[in-house]
């Protein structure tokens, strides 16, 4: 059940670039498409609909299909991937790395939003079909972001000695981190699912590709989730022309570059998210995924000692497509070459360098998907909001900074206001009539009024900091209790949901954690969600 909505900007936790984005400032309008409202999507839908070819739909439903050949799925899912080849079939997208366990909870957010805008959509579009699409980031190789979890308060390693794409990482190594999360989870049936499907993701599947994928599938099946991969021979061949123009025109960093500039140029405080290369590609081997550069005589794969002249490097790209990984300013242009994509769903994070994109799009003449912030939500339990009720605290006052939390608690606490604000102002009214005497003596005088002034308001302000100290002094437990729940639930004064693993929500809930997000998730009202379960 949702118990409040707050505009994310009063949460704190969201850049001014997306509070913007999200209240449709004028400013942004050039950097994107067109604004994530329903009724913008029939524009979208045209759009893609004239640059998307049969024989791309054909692609991309035997690739899935053969990337789905030794799994077994629902009848939606298998429908779904069928409706693919269809010309009036479209996706909308949301990607991340194989995380373990699906990570942080936001993994399980994003493919709500994005199975919602899809049945959104189906219903305003009804001679449209919409799939949800999760992209698998199988070339990533940032093994540490994703290599564990937490729950219930300890964290959940997994050791490996791989280099390279994750998505080729072997998972026989991960029994240890099974043996601890078995012995962590506790008992019951929701323990037991957990357990069963930790152990039939990782422990009956080879890599940490086929894993998540069968992960994703088991937790999301029912709602016709396809899981992408695009480290495919086919798919990558499609791309062969705009890795050319990256290699041998360096248009990706001439389009993202000019970007950058006038993003900085509108608002200083927008952050620059990714910064482009000259060249935006990877080189994959078996003993690694490495930078490709620019060398004196053609191209080099850096720190490997591969070297390709002008002429090797096509011959490579023609014959060996899928040895060339896009980084992460190429990956949401393949995306979109390989997809008959409208939408794509994504954290601050991630919606903030696509930004920087829409020029090279343009272009690269390929269609520009609508950018969709995933929703945000707190999950509180009926025994945390009973608490929030008795220390009568207000759902936004949780989003602060823990000592203003603590301020604002005592100043509400105390039976007269710790505030002297009005002394201040009475002080610096007497100072105003000094000053005027001041006017008539020389500088020397009026440098002592001033010092004196300061000295005063000074004075005022450490009085008033000890009264604000033993006041706290005095309210120490109800302080402590109330620090106490911030904690809970916000783990290393950081979102829940960038810290805590779905696990310890699906104990307690169970089956109906998923579909009460379902529920109450709507990818096109733009505020943070708190939740009771």
């Amino acid at each position: 059940m949702i118990v409040s909505q707050i505009p994310l900007k009063q949460t704190h936790f969201f850049s001014s670039l997306m509070s913007d984005y999200v209240l449709e400032k004028e400013e942004l309008r050039s950097f994107y498409n067109h604004f994530p409202s329903v009724s913008n999507f029939k524009k979208e839908i045209e759009e893609k609909q004239n640059s998307f070819s049969d024989e791309a739909r054909v692609r991309l439903v035997n690739s899935i299909k053969e990337q789905y050949s030794e799994m077994k799925t629902s009848a939606k899912v298998s429908e779904n991937i069928e409706l693919l080849g269809k010309k009036n079939t479209f996706t909308i997208t949301t990607g991340h790395q194989l995380s373990l366990f699906t990570g942080h909870l936001y993994f399980i957010y994003k493919i709500v939003s994005t199975i919602n805008t899809a049945k959104i959509l189906s219903e305003k579009y009804p001679d449209f079909n919409f799939v949800p699409i999760y992209w698998m980031a199988t070339e990533d190789h940032d093994f540490e972001e994703i290599n564990h979890f937490h729950l219930q308060n300890q964290s959940l390693y997994w050791n490996s000695s791989e280099k390279g794409m994750t998505g080729a990482f072997k998972t026989d190594s991960l029994e240890k981190v099974f043996e601890v999360f078995e012995s962590s989870i506790g008992v019951g049936k929701n323990a037991d699912f957990l357990k069963n499907l930790f152990k039939s993701s990782y422990l009956e599947h080879n890599n940490l590709a086929c894993a998540t994928r069968f992960l994703v599938n088991a937790l999301f099946e029912q709602y016709g989730v396809v899981v992408v991969d695009g480290n495919h021979h086919e798919l990558k061949k499609s791309f062969i022309p705009y890795i050319k123009n990256d290699l041998f025109k360096n248009t990706a960093y001439q389009e993202v570059t000019k970007t950058i500039s006038e993003l900085e140029n509108t608002n200083k405080t927008y952050p620059v998210q990714v910064n482009p290369r000259e060249i935006n590609l990877f080189y994959l081997t078996d003993n690694g995924r490495n930078r490709i550069v620019a060398s004196e005589n053609g191209f080099e794969v850096h720190q490997t000692g591969i070297f390709f002249s002008k002429n090797e490097i096509l011959e490579e790209l023609e014959n060996y497509p899928e040895r060339f990984s896009p980084n992460v300013i190429m990956r949401p242009l393949y995306q979109e070459v390989i997809l008959p994509n409208l939408a794509y769903i994504g954290g601050g994070g991630e919606i903030a360098y696509w930004l920087e994109l829409k020029r090279f799009f343009d272009t690269e003449k390929v269609p520009f998907p609508i950018l969709m912030l995933r929703n945000s939500a707190l999950l509180v339990s009926k025994n945390q909001y009973n608490k929030i009720k008795k220390l009568n605290i207000s759902i936004t006052d949780l989003f602060l900074k823990t000592e203003d939390l603590k301020d604002k608690k005592v100043r509400e606490l105390s039976e007269f206001p710790i505030d002297f604000t009005q002394q201040k102002n009475a002080l610096q009214k007497q100072f105003s009539d000094l000053y005027l005497i001041a006017e008539k003596t020389d500088a020397s005088f009026k440098n002592a009024v001033k010092a004196q002034e300061v000295k005063q308001l000074k004075g005022l302000e450490n009085l008033e900091k000890r009264l604000l100290k033993a006041q706290k002094r005095k309210f120490s437990d109800e302080i402590q209790r109330t620090i106490l729940l911030k904690n809970e639930l916000f783990p290393n004064n950081s979102l829940q949901e960038r810290y805590c693993n779905f696990s310890d929500f699906y104990i307690q809930q169970g089956t109906d954690f998923i579909p009460n997000l379902i529920e109450n998730f709507n990818p096109f009202e733009f505020e943070f969600l708190v939740m009771t379960y």
